[in-house]
């Protein structure tokens, strides 16, 4: 049974419903939460709202880049016409791994655009609304980029690391505000859509919870959501029990 309504949940970065963004929503919906999608793709995100609606949640759908500060504003507004904004989550950002010598200039910022300035904008336009709350939460979506870089992955992994110390950032400024901060650095193969279009046997080849599930990887934002003040999470590193360090 639903939990008593409370504020409303912005998850940035949302596609197909087998993917992290939706899990987030579903898992806050679940808790009876209204919850704000958005994201670029408008066919993904119209058949996610459809699949929330019929289990009875509150959505409303945004379609928009989150590098735009026009476009965050909105995410943000739409939020809170459902329900004053107490959650915003930044999910944003793929992943497109080149050699570095063949690498464009152009790759290397549109990845900086969709991670950094991204989550940049999102948390400009939530934390005036969740100040005017008394509170709230701010979380961020990292990766194993965060806290290394990979051969070929030198677009991503700049980004990331970028996102996580803004994250940082953020935290020292508004943590004494009553606004609660997470990162939440997804270290391993996601067991969602977008990786398993690319490599269909991965799951196979993984084993059993070989992959990060993404309702488990849910749970951890609701968690944080959650916590007593007196011992908040900045931030959390996920991965599976059958990967090596």
């Amino acid at each position: 049974m639903a939990e008593e309504k409370r504020g409303s949940v912005l998850v940035v970065g949302v596609g197909a419903s087998q993917g992290l963004g939706a899990a987030i929503a579903r898992r806050f919906a679940a808790g009876g939460y209204p919850v704000a999608i958005a994201g670029r793709n408008a066919e993904k995100l119209k058949v996610t709202a459809a699949e929330l609606r019929d289990a009875g949640a509150d959505v409303a759908d945004i379609v928009g880049d989150a590098s735009s500060a026009e476009d965050a504003a909105r995410f943000v507004a739409a939020a809170e016409a459902l329900a004053p904004l107490a959650v915003a989550v930044h999910n944003a950002g793929s992943n497109r791994p080149t050699p570095f010598l063949k690498l464009t200039a152009e790759s290397f910022e549109q990845h900086w655009r969709e991670h950094a300035l991204g989550g940049f904008q999102v948390a400009q336009a939530a934390l005036p609304v969740l100040l005017s709350h008394g509170g709230g939460s701010l979380f961020f979506t990292g990766a194993s980029g965060s806290l290394r870089g990979k051969a070929n992955f030198a677009p991503f992994a700049s980004a990331k690391a970028a996102l996580r110390n803004l994250a940082q950032s953020i935290a020292r400024e508004f943590g004494p505000q009553n606004i609660h901060v997470g990162h939440v650095v997804v270290d391993g193969g996601i067991l969602g859509e977008r990786l398993l279009t690319f490599r269909p046997g991965l799951a196979q080849e993984r084993g059993p919870d070989g992959m990060l599930d993404i309702e488990a990887i849910a749970e951890s934002y609701w968690f944080m959501h959650h916590q007593q003040r007196s011992a908040w999470t900045l931030e959390l590193d996920l991965r599976p029990w059958a990967e090596n360090f």
